[in-house]
């Protein structure tokens, strides 16, 4: 006489049952708890495109910049430059700051 779980063993559809169920198993693990599980691919597929805008918004502005320097420094552009990042102003003028409401 065999033993119970022995001649379960040696049936078909109960192999087919363990298999599915170690099958199921691994795929939850893979896709839920591995370190490179599916969902923490997504999440990081969401911030590489979000890297990928920054970089591009960067590239833009030092290509401006590097077009602003190839432009030189004139005494209106040096004007302009202490007026709006520095907040100077000449004597006796009064500077009203005028804030954009976007």
């Amino acid at each position: 006489m065999e033993i119970g779980w022995l001649s379960r063993l040696r049936n078909r559809s109960f192999r087919r049952r363990v298999v599915m169920l170690a099958a199921s198993l691994l795929l939850i693990w893979l896709t839920f708890f591995d370190s490179h599980s599916i969902s923490r691919r997504i999440a990081w597929h969401r911030e590489l495109s979000q890297l990928e805008s920054e970089n591009e918004q960067l590239r833009a502005e030092i290509d401006q910049l590097e077009s602003e320097l190839k432009e030189g420094l004139t005494d209106k552009r040096v004007e302009k430059i202490a007026r709006e990042q520095y907040h100077m102003k000449r004597p006796g003028e009064t500077v009203h700051q005028v804030e954009d409401k976007r």
